[in-house]
């Protein structure tokens, strides 16, 4: 009998690929998707996915920032402050399937949410992006102006986009109990105020996060036949849970349906990839190192390692492998609405 194991590669057995190898020196942790300096690349989803567009256009991608920030700022960090060069459009955190489709529905005139402004002290804020600014709005009308502005970037980005990265962050969100709205934080964390009787807690189940992907899937590739999709997890664990299990469960639960959503659409999809940058930093192998000593952000060394894993191969070749500067923690400051939903506690 012929063993079915036998002549496979390194990479497919444990103690080759892993146990006699260090962390670093992995290789052929993925098969890179086709992708060009010519392809336009988006950028939206929880925090790790600012990286990903940070570390393409580096290394001269054709990374699309379609509401570049006003001359009025004195720094790309100060304008990151207000969510612009965050993502591809300022649309701040998209943690959930949910919050994805919704929004394409928004901007092509498919859906239109029954609440959008939310207020703190005197002044507004966007319901469907709060963190976006930090000082709001003088009222109402102008948070409704603004977003109108921002749909037609959003529109016209999944409209001429080649390659769509979208990193899955949460499976646990609060929505609207009038039309099933999904927001990024809860209301009264940010801006807006809790109100039981309006807003309920979901924890967002596999078959509801595959429906969400598949349908936004859909909507994509009837605005845009030629898109193709990227889909990576969000190794950063939970801030808070609002399940009542412990965090660390809980973190476990949404990050373990994310990769399973996203696993099988990249098997089911031609124009569908997954990257593991989940796997570099989470898998036991890596023993932690990769995280900062609060064991959720994630440092340094474990963004460059993720990096060096996305552009190898065919990428290593057409983008090149070092020649984007080491990330400085410094300059660049992930953007995470999540983190902020503590700061009232």
């Amino acid at each position: 009998m012929t063993n079915p194991y036998r002549g496979r590669p390194e990479r497919s057995f444990w103690r080759s690929a892993v146990t006699e190898r260090h962390v670093a020196d992995f290789t052929g942790m993925w098969d890179p998707m086709p992708l060009t300096r010519a392809d336009k690349v988006a950028t939206a989803g929880s925090c790790f996915a600012q990286h990903i567009g940070r570390n393409l256009e580096r290394r001269g991608a054709a990374y699309m920032d379609c509401e570049p920030a006003p001359p009025v700022f004195a720094s790309e960090s100060e304008a990151r402050r207000f969510g612009y060069g965050v993502f591809s459009c300022r649309y701040g955190n998209v943690y959930t399937a949910r919050q994805l489709l919704q929004l394409a529905q928004e901007a092509f005139g498919e859906r239109r949410p029954a609440e959008v402004v939310w207020q703190k002290n005197d002044r507004f804020f966007d319901a469907l992006r709060p963190g976006v600014d930090p000082v709001g709005q003088a009222s109402a009308e102008d948070v409704r102006i603004e977003r109108l502005r921002h749909l037609d970037a959003v529109r016209a980005m999944f409209e001429t986009l080649d390659v769509f990265v979208f990193t899955l962050g949460l499976t646990e969100g609060w929505e609207s109990l009038e039309d099933g709205t999904m927001f990024p934080t809860a209301p009264g964390t940010i801006a807006g105020s809790f109100d039981p009787e309006r807003y309920a807690f979901r924890n967002l189940r596999y078959g509801e996060v595959m429906a969400d992907m598949r349908a936004f899937w859909a909507f994509l590739k009837l605005a845009n036949p030629g898109a193709r999709m990227l889909l990576t997890v969000s190794p950063v664990p939970l801030v808070a849970t609002a399940t009542g299990q412990h965090v660390l469960p809980a973190t476990t639960y949404s990050k373990s349906v994310l990769r399973a959503v996203a696993g099988d659409l990249a098997a089911d999809e031609d124009d569908i990839h997954y990257f593991p940058s989940y796997e570099v930093i989470i898998g036991h192998p890596s023993r932690g190192m990769f995280f900062q000593p609060d064991l959720r952000e994630v440092n340094e060394f474990g963004v460059n390692l993720v990096m060096s894993q996305f552009f190898s191969g065919p990428l290593a070749q057409e983008f090149g492998q070092h020649d984007a500067p080491a990330e400085d923690e410094e300059e660049f400051d992930v953007i995470c609405d999540e983190g902020r939903i503590t700061e009232d506690l």
